[in-house]
């Protein structure tokens, strides 16, 4: 998969694009994407996909926008994953802001070479969101490009959507936003050095570095971990600001592996949630909290037991 940032491209071979943030690359999305590729083969066309860094409200609204549920190098994962050959990545800011909606149709012409284009019919886009459906269409039409709209995927009646994932999540609902996803949700990162509390107290952690200090779910979970060349681990994570031993700290990720003693830092971990064991709580001391994260560990072993 080939991954160019910004609104040009080297390979002047035609494509079929489709546009958006694809946070949670969820049901929605694949079926969208696979659409988009069924697009391209029926043309002979290669696929492409445009996305925004950072998303266009984390830019307007840094303090309101939503927790992502993927970082930038998960999305590109499950693009290559999905079959995707061009993914463009986009730096939105205040010159890109500035774009006008014709100018932006021009440029998936003129530089991106978009021979087919595929869309929510609720897209909006160009300055003052002045763009739209109708817009693309014409536009389309005049410079020898089709357009076409894609339809909401539902669950149980309920459209699919990044929001109803990070509501699920939020209210420890893993199962619901499984279904969204069509997978466990996961967090990937790198391990990193931690402040050792974990391996004084005789519960050894491995400190996933997160890309954002506003990750959609927080508690206790029953998670399994797939580590680079150790396949796939058991084990319980904590998600939070610890407020037992820190005080108005950012989240940290930790999680305990079971029967694990190698050492892993550097590896990319990926970990997924199977189950939300309880919410984050301040203990009066570490023996307290020594003592609820050993309970913790033994609920996640009866989980695993359970669900063998």
């Amino acid at each position: 998969m080939l991954i160019l940032r910004g609104l040009n491209s080297h390979d002047s071979r035609p494509v079929a694009l489709t546009i958006g943030n694809f946070d949670g690359v969820h049901l929605g999305h694949q079926a969208l994407l696979n659409e988009l590729r069924a697009a391209a083969q029926a043309r002979g066309l290669q696929t492409a996909v445009i996305i925004f860094e950072p998303h266009p409200r984390e830019f307007f609204t840094p303090q309101q926008a939503p927790a992502r549920l993927t970082s930038l190098r998960e999305k590109l994962e499950f693009f290559a994953a999905l079959g995707i050959d061009r993914v463009q990545v986009c730096r939105f800011n205040a010159h890109f802001a500035q774009m006008g909606a014709a100018d932006f149709i021009n440029v998936l012409h003129e530089k991106l070479f978009a021979k087919f284009v595929l869309i929510g019919d609720d897209f909006r886009f160009g300055s003052g969101r002045t763009g739209d459906f109708a817009l693309m269409e014409k536009i389309g039409a005049q410079l020898d490009f089709a357009v076409h709209a894609v339809r909401s995927v539902k669950h149980d009646g309920v459209r699919i959507s990044s929001t109803e994932i990070r509501a699920a999540l939020l209210a420890g609902q893993m199962r619901e936003a499984q279904r969204y996803l069509g997978r466990h949700y996961s967090i990937s990162g790198r391990v990193v050095h931690g402040d050792g509390l974990g391996r004084k107290i005789g519960y050894p952690t491995a400190n996933i570095q997160l890309k954002h200090n506003r990750p959609p779910l927080s508690g206790i979970f029953v998670v399994q971990v797939h580590a680079e060349g150790l396949g796939v681990l058991q084990g319980v994570a904590s998600l939070g600001v610890r407020p037992t031993v820190k005080h108005d700290a950012n989240p940290v990720f930790e999680v305990h592996l079971f029967e694990f003693e190698q050492q892993i830092y550097g590896k990319h971990l990926r970990v997924e949630f199977l189950q939300k064991l309880r919410d984050e709580e301040k203990y009066p001391d570490v023996e307290t909290l020594t003592r609820h994260i050993a309970l913790d560990v033994e609920h996640a072993k009866k989980w695993f037991e359970q669900h063998d």
